[in-house]
């Protein structure tokens, strides 16, 4: 196929592309933790913002046209994007725009994934893209779209659709495919209440990961097609990909490490346990979200903090951090930290222990505190002797408690009102 051996067509393909992040999600399953910001915009992995990893792809995969769909508590999300991704050339026809919701075509926001794209359609035209992608801001992975363009043009596809196999007592909450020998889409569900296996892969279904490439053309069509539906929810997973399965050409695109054909990392972090733990495992000695990797960067506001700091040592007042990730600007003062990610400018005090935790930034802990299967957000001061973790039934009177017992802190818990928070 064309594509495996010619960069300049992938090139020449990302060129042309037009990607779309849809970015306006409340995000409830995480609790508190989307309060006052949108999903898309919850820290993640020390220093980032869970939407880095899609503007990251983009980027990497050579595509610099991007548009950044918002609507829910979007006042976060738009700082950094402002801040960490206003610096595109635009004689070069490079950006990264904000399409807020604004009522552009009636007097509505926006109703679903679908009717978000419909109504920047004019938008979209002004840019005159080959294809658009479509993709979800607030999924953590690393992935080039350029090798799923240029599978798309090959296929001759109308709609390639990016998938993952997902366990079947896990893939009721995706969009289910079922697919011929040249991985033509034949049947889709979307959260079906019991999903089929895979055929010759017993207890795995192939599931959506909301990502898809559409013909321009095409797209145009089928958005105008469903706006005019009285009857649509206006999304891609429940009204848009079902209408066209078996009328039109669609592919799936499975996404699998290139070097082994297994499945690549995805991580879906909605829920407080999916962040924890998904956060907590960067600790680990190769963790497979490699951070560290120079050919495919992560890129974010970088703020200017000093590094980390690590002051006392005698015996139970000892800066400490075993297994762990500590960002710039924090201070461990006679603390011990274990197995957890401390983001930026956290200050952990006097004889305080931290384990098996995820701090965001911005937070002081204070002293004799002990701290356990913890999500601690941004801003909070932790006064003190506090103990979280060690006692559910006192957490949950306190706290949000999730159900893997990952204890969710926020300021308004501890009476700290931080309605500012970023």
């Amino acid at each position: 196929m064309r594509y495996k051996n010619s960069p300049r067509f992938i090139s020449y393909l990302t060129r042309n592309t037009l990607a779309l992040i849809l970015a306006g999600g409340r995000g409830v399953r995480l609790k508190h933790l989307t309060k006052w910001r949108a999903k898309p915009a919850v820290p993640f992995a020390g220093k980032f913002r869970i939407i880095d990893f899609s503007l990251s792809n983009c980027v990497n995969s050579g595509i610099r046209r991007i548009g950044v769909l918002t609507q829910y508590k979007s006042h976060s999300l738009n700082l950094h994007i402002q801040r960490g991704w206003g610096h595109f050339r635009g004689e070069l026809r490079e950006f990264v725009e904000l399409l807020p919701a604004q009522q552009r075509i009636e007097e509505a926001w926006y109703s679903g994934t679908a009717d978000s794209v419909y109504q920047n359609l004019d938008i979209i035209r002004t840019h005159s893209p080959d294809h658009v992608l479509i993709l979800a801001g607030d999924h953590v992975y690393k992935m080039d779209y350029g090798t799923m363009l240029a599978r798309h043009v090959d296929f001759n596809a109308d709609v390639t659709v990016g998938c993952i196999e997902v366990p079947v007592d896990k893939a009721s909450a995706f969009g289910v495919m079922a697919v011929d020998e040249e991985m033509c889409v034949n049947k889709f569900l979307e959260k079906p209440e019991f999903p089929e296996s895979m055929p010759g892969r017993e207890g795995y279904a192939l599931c959506s990961m909301g990502i898809y490439i559409f013909n321009t053309g095409f797209l145009y069509e089928q958005l105008i097609r469903d706006a005019d539906d009285p009857h649509s929810s206006h999304d891609f997973g429940k009204d848009i990909l079902p209408s066209i399965i078996g009328r039109y050409r669609v592919c799936a695109y499975p996404f699998t490490d290139s070097d082994n054909r297994v499945q690549a990392y995805w991580r879906d972090v909605g829920t407080v346990d999916a962040f924890w733990e998904s956060n907590l495992e960067l600790t680990d000695v190769t963790p497979e979200l490699n951070l560290y990797d120079e050919d495919w960067p992560i890129w974010t506001l970088q703020e200017q903090l000093p590094p980390a700091k690590f002051i006392f040592d005698e015996d139970k007042r000892r800066g400490t951090a075993i297994d762990s990730m500590i960002s710039g600007g924090c201070i461990l003062s006679g603390a011990t930290v274990r197995r957890s990610l401390l983001f930026s400018n956290v200050s952990v005090n006097d004889y305080s222990e931290v384990e098996s935790s995820v701090v965001l930034p911005d937070v002081t802990i204070g002293k004799h505190c002990r701290i356990r299967r913890a999500v601690i957000d941004r801003g909070c001061e932790i006064p003190d002797g506090t103990v979280i973790g060690e006692d559910p039934e006192e957490d949950q009177v306190k706290y949000y408690v999730s159900p893997n017992g990952v204890v969710l802190v926020i300021p308004e818990m501890l009476g700290q009102s931080l309605h500012h928070v970023r």
